[in-house]
């Protein structure tokens, strides 16, 4: 087996910057609607991920955790390119700023009437929930490497 056929090129890129790019072992998207494991050789795919993460295997097992506030997905035979409107690596998140944006949705989401539907305080909430556990992962996964 070829090392190729075993790794694929993944680029994450958000409208300010990129904010990776190199050979990944595996890839996965996790969106409100649910996850996607993307391994070498999936066929060709173009999506969009609501507020979530992409989470991946760098090649020497190193795993990173990179938050997406909204993204397109789009798989080629041999790149993945994630486009997102805001990505920011799980070690540079704020984790006091991700919890007040969580309570401060949640006020707003409670204090709205039951009739009234607050789109925008559940998108914030939505938002600050996927960087809270992009935040725990990463904790985690810098647990697992012993840094």
């Amino acid at each position: 087996m070829g090392h190729m056929s075993m790794t694929y090129y993944l680029k994450v890129v958000s409208v300010e910057q990129q904010i990776f790019s190199g050979l990944v072992k595996k890839i996965q998207v996790t969106g409100s609607e649910g996850e996607l494991g993307i391994f070498p050789g999936h066929s060709a795919l173009l999506t969009t991920i609501k507020p979530g993460m992409v989470h991946f295997v760098k090649l020497q097992d190193k795993e990173e955790f990179i938050y997406l506030s909204g993204a397109i997905l789009e798989v080629q035979p041999t790149v993945v390119t994630v486009l997102a409107d805001t990505a920011i690596r799980g070690s540079d998140l704020d984790e006091a700023r991700a919890l007040e944006a969580k309570y401060k949705a949640e006020e707003q989401i409670c204090n709205h009437h039951r009739d009234v539907y607050d789109a925008q305080a559940y998108y914030e909430l939505v938002k600050a929930l996927a960087k809270l556990r992009v935040i725990d992962l990463t904790k985690k996964a810098m647990q697992r490497l012993g840094s």
